[in-house]
């Protein structure tokens, strides 16, 4: 497919997929906006977004050591914790921002309301009511802001809300001396369990879990976990996933251990749960561990082990669905959280579209949403090309077996990313080869 020459490109939402986009295209001199709905920077690492899109709880702290946080090209304060409060996050992006001089392309509180192909081009209407027309767009409105609720038999009477609107035990319902329902057991799940369990606050809490989660601990040897395990590109990941496999039982990360039920897969068939404090809320008695919800009736949930409780509050940290509210449906969607992209970037047969940031990166996404931006610029500045459609359907199913077909069939995890095999993919082998396609390599 053809390479693009410097194209006006619009890019959809300033959080790190955007802002590390516009980075990369500034530094090659690529004319491009950012819309952004916001009054700020920072997407879901902004507390209290007034654009409701960010899931970040007053006490939260990402499960990302800084030691894999920081983007290659901006080093992150020595100053910082281990794994930083979403503050620092923010204070970071803020920083990261001002010092390559972003914000004078963003267009704040004036998010792209449609999107659709006109031409060669686009056009794009915005929240002021113009539409404009670019060359290029660049899709970063991020995957962790529509909530994901499950669809139990019966009704609850209670308090429910989802865990994306979750700030703290006093917001949005105060959380004391109530009996109280988690379901689910990804990190925003463990950290809400932790906070609400505290005896201080007289609570009751239950956690539920259909899939159950191995409980990885975020220090091994008193550093950061994953300072000290790192996957290699020069190994099968499945021989990696089985050594690490091995070590499971010497570091605690079976949850029968702390009286949740089983797994229903083994270590890193799923995304694990980091937390040092669940296991000890669990192994204490703070926290009652419960298996999948039956039913629900009145303020009565029933469990798949036939046991049933009351509640006042259910909290449902049940994961996002994937969403592009500027598309038309039948234009572009990912039903059930799938979306066929070339190197989870470029959907085949639409060469002026690119999507930046839709990946459960493991480690983390910082780093992947910049060896992302990375491939972007080159494709805009004519340095890359994309190889034909039918090759790169072909090169998507690979990608999939590699990377999640050992997972379990969840919505969470369609998306799933090794970041350091995909870094060094593009790195050495997808880059060059755009290159030579595109006549420059």
């Amino acid at each position: 497919m053809r390479a693009l020459a410097n194209p006006k490109t619009a890019i959809i939402g300033a959080g790190i997929s955007g802002l590390t986009s516009a980075k990369m295209l500034k530094d090659y001199g690529v004319p491009h906006t950012v819309f952004e709905t916001s009054d700020r920077i920072g997407g879901n690492w902004a507390f209290g977004n007034p654009n409701g899109r960010s899931s970040a709880y007053r006490s939260l702290h990402i499960d990302t050591s800084k030691h894999r946080l920081a983007f290659k090209d901006f080093p992150i304060s020595e100053d910082f914790p281990d794994f930083p409060h979403h503050s620092q996050v923010k204070s970071y992006l803020d920083d990261y921002a001002a010092a390559f001089g972003l914000l004078d392309a963003i267009e704040f509180n004036n998010g792209v309301v449609h999107a659709a192909r006109d031409g060669d081009g686009w056009a794009i209407t915005d929240q002021a009511g113009d539409t404009r027309r670019f060359d290029l767009l660049v899709v970063g409105n991020g995957h962790h802001w529509d909530p994901r609720l499950p669809d139990f038999p019966g009704e609850f009477t209670g308090a429910s809300i989802h865990s994306h609107h979750y700030i703290d035990p006093n917001t949005p319902l105060p959380l004391t001396g109530k009996r109280i329902l988690v379901v689910g057991i990804g990190n925003s799940a463990a950290d809400i369990t932790v906070e609400l369990s505290s005896r201080a606050l007289e609570n009751t809490v239950t956690l539920s879990t259909r899939s159950s989660a191995w409980i990885v601990p975020k220090y091994l040897g008193g550093q950061p976990g994953d300072k000290l395990f790192r996957t290699t590109p020069y190994l099968p990941l499945s021989w990696q996933r089985r050594a690490a496999q091995w070590f499971a039982p010497l570091v605690g990360a079976d949850p029968t251990t702390y009286g949740l039920p089983p797994a229903n897969h083994k270590l890193f068939e799923a995304h694990p749960t980091q937390s040092v404090e669940l296991p000890l809320r669990l192994g204490s008695g703070d926290v009652i561990p419960k298996p999948n919800v039956t039913r629900l009736d009145g303020d009565v949930v029933h469990f798949d082990d036939g046991s049933s409780d009351v509640f006042d509050v259910i909290i449902y940290a049940t994961g996002y669905n994937i969403t592009f509210p500027f598309f038309a449906p039948e234009f572009l969607s990912a039903p059930d959280n799938q979306i066929r992209l070339y190197k989870r970037m470029f959907a085949p047969g639409i060469d002026n579209l690119v999507f930046v940031g839709f990946a459960q990166a493991i480690p983390t996404l910082f780093p992947f949403v910049e060896c992302q931006s990375r491939l972007l610029a080159a494709y805009a500045v004519g340095r890359y090309a994309l190889p034909p459609a039918a090759e790169m359907e072909r090169i998507i199913d690979a990608d999939q077996r590699l990377h999640v077909g050992h997972c379990t069939d969840r919505p969470r995890h369609t998306q799933q990313v090794d970041y350091f095999y995909y870094e060094h993919d593009l790195r050495t082998r997808e880059l060059p080869a755009g290159a030579r396609r595109a006549g420059v390599g």
